[in-house]
């Protein structure tokens, strides 16, 4: 008898843990996102306020936003969270997200030396600063990874009427972070979002040399991947993260987040009242 009910016991205790493990493995909200939104440093101020409020896990999945949205038509997360609305917008329209949402958005910006070979500094549009690069041969390092970044080089180069290619044109196929810093050991141009330039600021000895133009505006949105597309999906805990990037207290530390004093990000869902 005795032996019998320690087995029973035993039984217990592990059934208790194979449904507390359950339990925990539902409570992980997967979110695919852009290098530069976690080169910012953001995520690690957003997402524990998140998890503590919904006693949930976020595992963030940094890539480029190509890589992002395919990892959303696999169904392979539950939220993507990306800075390229014309990709983001076909996502929607072949069913793979729902529930598109701004968030927030900053700028794109031409990085360089100060001294600026190129005289990029004297453009007065984006397009005539590829223009120039393109006449020059300066070093350009391109992302080359189909990220956010990399599609709005690529609209710039098309709206410029250019093609590059050449030894001054160097695509590496590495996140924004890794960019910079390969054009700051060539000494070569580059296009950057402006919130992982300031986190890097401090590691290169690159300058911008323009920005400004309204063809640089980098606007950000989230997504929910459609459940009826991949029913896995945590449909719920991803409307609940949405609410909250989109809703008061995350806009609010959105629109406080700073790195050496300045602000990286501008809330674009911040309720007036």
């Amino acid at each position: 008898m005795k032996k019998a009910a320690t087995l029973k016991k035993v039984s217990f205790i592990f059934l208790f843990c194979l449904i507390s493990t359950n339990l925990h493995a539902e409570k992980i909200l997967r979110i695919s996102t852009t290098t530069s939104t976690e080169n910012s440093g953001l995520l690690d101020v957003l997402n524990p306020v998140f998890e503590k409020q919904n006693n949930v896990r976020v595992d963030v999945i940094a890539v480029g936003t190509g890589k992002a949205l395919k990892l959303g038509k696999n169904g392979d997360v539950d939220v993507v969270f990306v800075h390229a609305p014309e990709a983001e917008l076909d996502f929607i329209a072949k069913g793979f997200g729902i529930n598109r949402k701004a968030v927030m958005h900053n700028d794109f910006i031409f990085i360089g030396l100060a001294l600026d070979p190129g005289n990029i500094k004297q453009s007065n549009s984006a397009i005539e600063v590829m223009q120039k690069i393109n006449q020059n041969k300066l070093t350009f390092i391109s992302r080359g990874d189909d990220s956010g970044t990399h599609k709005k080089e690529k609209k710039l180069w098309q709206l410029a009427g250019i093609k590059p290619s050449g030894d001054w044109y160097i695509a590496v196929g590495q996140g924004m972070g890794a960019v910079l810093q390969i054009a700051d050991e060539k000494r070569a141009y580059t296009l950057s979002d402006r919130g992982t330039y300031i986190a890097y600021q401090d590691k290169i000895d690159l300058d911008i040399i323009f920005e400004g133009d309204k063809l640089l505006f980098n606007p950000y949105h989230i997504m929910a991947v459609n459940p009826e597309k991949h029913p896995h999906v945590h449909y719920n805990l991803a409307q609940k993260y949405i609410a909250f990037v989109t809703g008061k207290q995350g806009q609010r530390i959105i629109a406080n987040y700073k790195m050496k004093g300045q602000q990286l990000f501008y809330p674009d869902a911040l309720p007036e009242n």
